[in-house]
């Protein structure tokens, strides 16, 4: 796998150029197909995992100016001091580094804090080029019923972190709802988000106990009927019991500008967000949406539209390049012949 992906990446690289390879990776459709090309199943989400370890070993920095930073479990802690040592291979300013560490960061921040839906992360790769630009993949598991979710990241595409961000959102499933900040619906309740927080906290924990008091049944008139959904609504969106108040008075002894520099510090998580968002609702009418914005399925759409219609012109682009790019491969026959055929077997079942 690390062999055919090292010569896959180096085509990509002469044919394309390194902001075509990084717009692919955060494309849904070249990643599943680029998955299934180096021998994983076609339609699973352990495809993220595999495959961007296979990547961080198949390409050499110097080589292909490229790097891979951080990855599964404990290795996505160590993204930090991995990107400053890219940095310095890169030549980077300190300056451009510390601007890809808090791309890596909010990136983690927004798809754990601003997005709840019950998917904590347990995967981060950060994807950059000798030219500054970055790619991120990363990935959450809900324990409960063991499905996944993938969250791609492009820097051409992301004008804020906290507004429509995403190049894609992958899932086994689509919850019936979920609180999602980042929409553009949501950028009302952020801006009230803002000006609670910059209240005096013992106002917040007043305005906290008047909804948990007077509002926490009204809470249901949002959320599915389905039983199923119950207790991922309990565990997952429902009012927190209590909140973080150092981060709270953190945030209001500095004052955020905007809802980027809130998420931006440190202790303010799910519960306090979800805190703001209900109380900005609630109090203040300013709803956030709770629309789940998954848009593909790890087998990146289905023929009957569920739960997104696949796009054919991409799908059938994203073959084109990697047939190509498998046929100039310095590999063996025998190699790059199972590489086609992986890859038709894709296509078919498509």
């Amino acid at each position: 796998m690390v062999r055919l992906a090292r010569e896959i990446v180096t085509v990509m690289v002469d044919e394309y150029g390194r902001d075509e390879f990084l717009r692919r990776i955060s494309d849904p459709f070249w990643f599943q197909c680029l998955g299934c090309v180096l021998g994983y199943d076609w339609h699973s989400s352990g495809v993220t995992t595999v495959l961007t370890g296979v990547l961080k070993n198949a390409i050499d920095p110097q080589e292909q100016g490229l790097a891979v930073c951080g990855g599964k479990g404990k290795t996505s802690m160590r993204a930090p001091v991995e990107i400053s040592r890219v940095g310095e291979t890169f030549g980077f300013s300190t300056d451009r580094i510390e601007g890809l560490r808090y791309a890596s960061r909010m990136s983690a921040k927004v798809d754990t804090t601003a997005i709840q839906v019950g998917y904590p992360l347990y995967h981060h790769a950060l994807f950059v080029t000798e030219d500054g630009k970055w790619a991120v993949v990363q990935q959450g598991m809900d324990v409960r019923d063991r499905t996944a979710r993938r969250y791609h990241w492009l820097s051409n595409h992301v004008q804020s972190f906290v507004m429509e961000p995403h190049d894609a959102i992958l899932s086994d499933v689509k919850r019936g709802t979920a609180l999602n900040m980042t929409a553009k619906e949501s950028e009302g309740c952020q801006k009230t988000s803002i000006d609670v927080v910059k209240e005096e906290p013992r106002k917040v924990m007043r305005m906290l106990k008047s909804v948990r008091l007077a509002h926490q049944k009204s809470l249901q008139e949002w959320m599915p009927a389905e039983p199923r959904w119950t207790e991922y609504v309990i565990d997952v969106l429902s009012l927190p019991q209590n909140l973080n108040w150092k981060a709270v008075t953190r945030a209001h002894d500095f004052q955020p500008k905007n809802y980027e520099e809130l998420l931006g510090i440190q202790g303010i998580g799910p519960a306090t967000v979800r805190a703001l968002a209900l109380i900005s609702e609630l109090i203040y009418g300013e709803k956030p949406s709770w629309e789940d914005p998954v848009k593909y399925s790890f087998a990146v759409g289905g023929k009957d539209g569920v739960p997104f219609p696949v796009d054919k012109t991409a799908y059938d682009e994203a073959v084109k390049v990697l047939e190509n790019a498998i046929k100039q491969a310095k590999v063996g026959d025998k190699e790059r012949i199972n590489a086609i055929k992986r890859l038709s077997s894709f296509t078919k079942k498509k």
